[in-house]
């Protein structure tokens, strides 16, 4: 992409869910703001008017894949469409923390970040017996900064030079687990995955 790169990027590959995005949009437009970062949205699908207007009012950008492609096609597209030194993945169904950019730009030189997701359940019709957990992502690894073996795509940072020295998200994966492949092949390459404690999102 064409111009001056910027400190960080705030990227979200969605499809079809503007209420939640509305939420997490605004949750990170006022962080954004206050280091420069860019907001990109790529939508997985057709465009989508309202959506699109959503993105633009919170000084974003919106990418539409005009038919569904997959997650990390989507996630591709992010990288390609956006300019910052740190890209930031998050699910369109997340709010983020107060100081969550904050905590990633001061964060330790992992070339991969992560912080805690904090599960929050909207209704009351929840079938789950008890002894196994909801299928809801979650990440806790306690209240200090420290290296993971993983993190999860719901709250993913990763820096360009290292998306420059492993390669693309695998574009055949899909489903949990998608976002481990590509933190594998950068372990294996001698690089590393952090946990930064504040940069949680709900």
């Amino acid at each position: 992409m064409e111009g001056r790169s910027m400190l960080a990027s705030i990227v979200f590959p969605t499809r079809n869910r503007r209420d939640y995005l509305a939420v997490a949009l605004a949750s990170v437009a006022p962080q954004a703001a206050a280091h420069g970062a860019e907001i990109v949205v790529v939508e997985d699908d057709a465009e989508d008017a309202p959506t699109r207007a959503l993105v633009e009012g919170h000084g974003g950008r919106y990418v539409a894949l005009g038919s569904p492609r997959g997650i990390n096609v989507a996630r591709n597209a992010c990288v390609e469409h956006s300019t910052g030194e740190l890209v930031c993945f998050l699910d369109d169904d997340v709010e983020v923390w107060p100081g969550w950019l904050d905590a990633l730009l001061s964060a330790a030189p992992h070339e991969a970040l992560g912080g805690p997701i904090r599960p929050r359940i909207e209704g009351r019709d929840l079938h789950a017996c008890g002894r196994e957990p909801l299928p809801v992502t979650a990440l806790d690894l306690g209240p200090h900064d420290r290296e993971a073996e993983f993190v999860w795509g719901a709250n993913f940072a990763l820096r360009r030079s290292a998306y420059e020295r492993i390669g693309p998200f695998d574009e055949r994966l899909g489903g949990a687990g998608d976002e481990e492949d590509w933190q594998r092949r950068l372990r294996a390459a001698g690089g590393s995955v952090g946990y930064v404690a504040a940069a949680g999102v709900d």
